[in-house]
Parts: C-alpha cells; structure tokens; sequence
C-alpha cells in the first residue's frame, strides 16, 4: 500500500507539474490579453458563430485552446472570463466531445481509424450537444464561481494590477487542479497494482453486445474510458494487436471512445468551475452508447446486404 500511496502521489505531482506547465501560462496570457486593442477584434469576428452556441464571443478563445492543445488549456482560458453557469457548461460539453483534436485523432490514426473520420464525429459532437443545450436549458443564468477564484472586485487598473490579477488566477487554478488531479492519480494507481483493469475488462465484455462490439475489444475500451485516448495510446495499441480487435470492432470502440473517454479525469477537473457535472457525464455516456449502436447498426445491414448481392451473384441463373 505504502508503494502505491508513493507511485501514485509521485504520478500525480508529476502530471500536476505538466499540466500547470499549460494552465498557468495560458491563464496569465489570457487575462493580460483581455485588456488590449486586439481581443475585441478577435472577439467581433467570432460572435456571430458564437452567439449560434449560446456563447458570447470571447469563448471562442477557450473552444480554440481547448481544441488545438488540450482539455486543461481550455479550462485556463474559461477562469480568465466571467461567463454564466449555463455558459460555463456549454463550453464544458464542448470541449469534452472535442478538446486535444489533432493528438487524440492522430492515436485513434494510429490504432487504425481514420484520423478525418474520428475528426468530424468529434466537432459535430460537440456543435450538436452546444445548440441542444442553448435551446432547451432556461436556467443557469447566473454567474459562474470558479471554486476559489472570484469573479467579484474592482477592475484591475494598470498593466501592474493586472498581472497580479492574472497571476493570482491563475495560481488559484493550480492548487484546484492539483486537489482532483493528485487523489485521482493515487486511485489509478491502485487500479493498476490490484489488477482491477484486468478485472474492469473482464466485466465490461458482456456489455460490448449493446454497442455492437467483440468481447476482445473490452481491454481497449477499459484503457480508453480510465486513462484516455493520449495516455492509455500505448496500452491500446497492445490490446488491438494482442487481442486480434477486427477492423469494424476497432472503429466502433474508437468513436464511443471519441465521445466518451478518460470519464474520471475529464468529469472531475470541471468541478471546480462550478458547473453540474453529472449531467455531463450522463450526456457523454449516453451520446457515446446511442451513437456506437446507431453506426454498428448501419454497418451490419450494410455488410448484409453485400452478402446478399454476393449470394445472388453466385446463383446460377
């Protein structure tokens, strides 16, 4: 136990440090950037779109972050404005279907699926979700509290008080990040050592039926839905070529996966921007199931019919 409680705590430092590496910067460059000519002409741009989503403009800048580097970049661009709940959790959505674009769909490439393929499900995921949202939630008008960061208080006056403000930010965002991020590493640690992903896998091969996948695909989406699709690359890679995942199953696993990945981690780190997280979690699990089914569905009548045309074709006239 003594050995878990250590790799785990050294695994949670570790991927805290790497991960401020991103938020802090970002977070800092935001907010300074807030009070300069250009934000309001990158803003006007993007509004129209924007207001489509139910979003102002300026969360145009966390959607960008989010989906060019990471979940986390993204995060660190929200805190920098004062957006309302329902705002908060559009973008939360959002970047849950579709954040770290170019990497994660460059594994998904990788394992074997096409990289556009994974690409577009992920965006239009992610616009689906935006505008269903907007249109029938009323509620969550009100300001969002990012947990220990206040959206209170005079405006800052002068580049001096800024800075301070932004740094103050955005190391308020660290210390929130690092009381999920660390138990969260010390638990998958201890997955690991008392085999419960083995476990995991085992019981999650009956339910791979619903969406229409083999029993050898289970490990893959185990290590997809607990470490995610960038971390658990490796772990995944080894299960399609150790397993003999067919290509089908491995399309299948790849766009639940797309949708609903790393659900732990991904759900956990939005609490602090005081949102509901588990109607995004619901939201992600549920798009994740219906979609997959929806697609194995299509693909069984479609390789059906192939054989009926097939069987046709032999029969001698």
């Amino acid at each position: 136990m003594a050995s878990t409680l250590k790799n785990g705590l050294l695994s949670g430092l570790s991927v805290t440090w790497a991960l401020s590496k991103i938020i802090f910067p970002i977070t800092v460059i935001v907010m300074m950037l807030r009070y300069t000519p250009v934000f309001p002409i990158f803003i006007s741009w993007l509004e129209p779109f924007m207001s489509f989503l139910g979003l102002p403009g300026e969360a145009a800048v966390p959607l960008v972050l989010g989906n060019l580097l990471n979940l986390y970049a993204g995060i660190g661009a929200i805190i920098s404005f004062d957006l309302t709940v329902k705002e908060v959790f559009i973008l939360a959505i959002m970047l849950s279907f579709s954040h770290n674009l170019i990497i994660e769909s460059a594994v998904a490439a990788k394992v074997g699926v096409n990289f556009w393929i994974i690409m577009a499900v992920r965006v239009f995921l992610a616009i689906f979700a935006a505008v269903l949202i907007n249109i029938f939630w009323q509620g969550g008008g009100e300001m969002a509290q990012y947990g220990l960061i206040s959206n209170e208080g005079p405006t800052p006056e002068g580049w001096l008080d800024i800075s301070l403000s932004a740094v103050q930010t955005a190391f308020l965002s660290i210390l929130q990040l690092a009381a999920i991020v660390i138990p969260l590493m010390i638990g998958i640690q201890w997955m690991r050592d008392k085999k419960w992903l083995d476990w995991m896998s085992n019981k999650l091969a009956p339910m791979t039926k619903v969406i229409g996948v083999e029993k050898n695909a289970s490990m893959t989406l185990v290590a997809g839905l607990t470490i995610g699709l960038a971390y658990g690359a490796g772990l995944m890679i080894q299960a399609v070529k150790e397993d003999g995942v067919s290509k089908k199953d491995m399309y299948l696993v790849l766009i639940f996966l797309v949708t609903c990945h790393a659900v732990i981690e991904d759900t956990l780190v939005f609490i602090p921007l005081g949102i509901p997280v588990w109607p995004l979690l619901l939201i992600r699990l549920v798009s994740a199931i219906l979609l997959t089914a929806l697609v194995a569905y299509i693909w069984n009548r479609i390789e059906k019919n192939k054989e009926l045309e097939a069987e046709r074709e032999d029969v001698p006239t």
